[in-house]
């Protein structure tokens, strides 16, 4: 295999259009796919072979037949690829890409919280690393954690967890008590009810859509609340004609993309906690996604053994989700 490299200085003049034909050239050498999550910039997302969410990337990097998987979103994903495809060669454009919803799981804690309801079976977000995934039971992402739940014996108990405001919102929905980790996601949970309020009052004919990773207090005005994908598809379903979006807005460029007749509103910030952006999806740049495809760095490693423990959990969740 041969890829002709450019030296940094190379790639500083090139327009987005020149830098993503070079990233098509690469992807063909390498036998590449690239997988990119909606959260990450727009060029990353026209460079991507799948865009989608967590769920349906998570199949996207089950099911393919590149040598090499280039994954532009956060540490986790990029970790959930490695563990599903152990001998391809996984690569991330910026492995400082953390989520800090993962990280507020740290193993040990984890590993406590469980043997303190020993009855419990664990439910764990995929927003997790693999640490915590290989001492849960199943994995489920936003978009089938109801249908994976709705499987569970009603005299099961369930922990859940990170994220304590898809919990809550599960619970409410499904009418079944669980046991919650006490974490969030620090951009779902920026939104705030007085910024929901102001902005429907300020676009009276937009629809308000929300993520179920945000607080109660805003769910409660949503006109629609599902996962990224389901905010997705709603918008091209609804005869709805613009829409208040109250999750990070990276999917606004592809609902843009898919309904180009219809207009998307990012939800306003809270001035209180303005950082309803994930800044982690956006260290994913054009540039770093080429140069990790020509030093085929950063590589992404897991460990054989907890690898093999962390893979148990994420095929189950395929399975129940399939």
């Amino acid at each position: 295999m041969t890829i002709a490299t450019l030296q940094p200085d190379d790639v500083s003049g090139l327009s987005t259009e020149e830098l993503l034909g070079r990233v098509r050239e690469l992807k063909r050498e390498l036998n590449a796919i690239i997988l990119a999550h909606y959260y990450t910039l727009p060029e990353i997302q026209q460079a991507a072979d799948v865009v989608g969410d967590s769920l349906a990337l998570a199949r996207a990097a089950e099911k393919n037949s590149a040598d090499v998987i280039v994954f532009a979103g956060v540490y986790f994903m990029a970790e959930t690829a490695k563990i599903l495809n152990p001998g391809k060669l996984v690569l991330m454009p910026d492995a400082d890409a953390g989520c800090p919803l993962a990280d507020s799981c740290p193993e040990d804690e984890f590993r406590a919280f469980r043997a303190a309801h020993p009855d419990a079976i664990a439910i764990t977000y995929i927003n997790s690393t693999a640490a915590t995934k290989a001492l849960s039971d199943i994995t489920c992402t936003s978009s089938n954690a109801e249908l994976i739940i709705r499987q569970i014996p009603p005299e099961q108990k369930i922990i859940f967890g990170p994220d304590r405001n898809l919990g809550a919102y599960l619970i409410k929905k499904l009418g079944r008590e669980m046991i919650l980790w006490q974490g969030f996601c620090y951009v779902h949970d920026a939104f705030a009810e007085t910024a929901m309020v102001q902005a429907k009052a300020m676009y009276p004919g937009a629809e308000l859509i929300a993520h179920p990773e945000c607080r109660e207090e805003v769910l409660r005005h949503a006109s629609f609340i599902g996962s990224t994908q389901a905010l997705l598809d709603y918008t091209q379903k609804s005869p709805c004609m613009s829409f208040i979006v109250a999750t990070e807005p990276g999917i606004i460029f592809e609902m843009q993309r898919r309904s180009p007749e219809k207009s998307f509103i990012p939800a306003p910030k809270d001035p209180d906690n303005p950082r309803s952006v994930c800044r982690q999806m956006k260290q994913n740049t054009l540039e770093k996604l080429y140069r990790c495809m020509v030093d085929r760095q950063p590589e992404i490693t897991v460990d054989e053994h907890l690898s093999a423990d962390a893979l148990k959990p994420i095929r189950r969740m395929l399975e129940m989700s399939a």
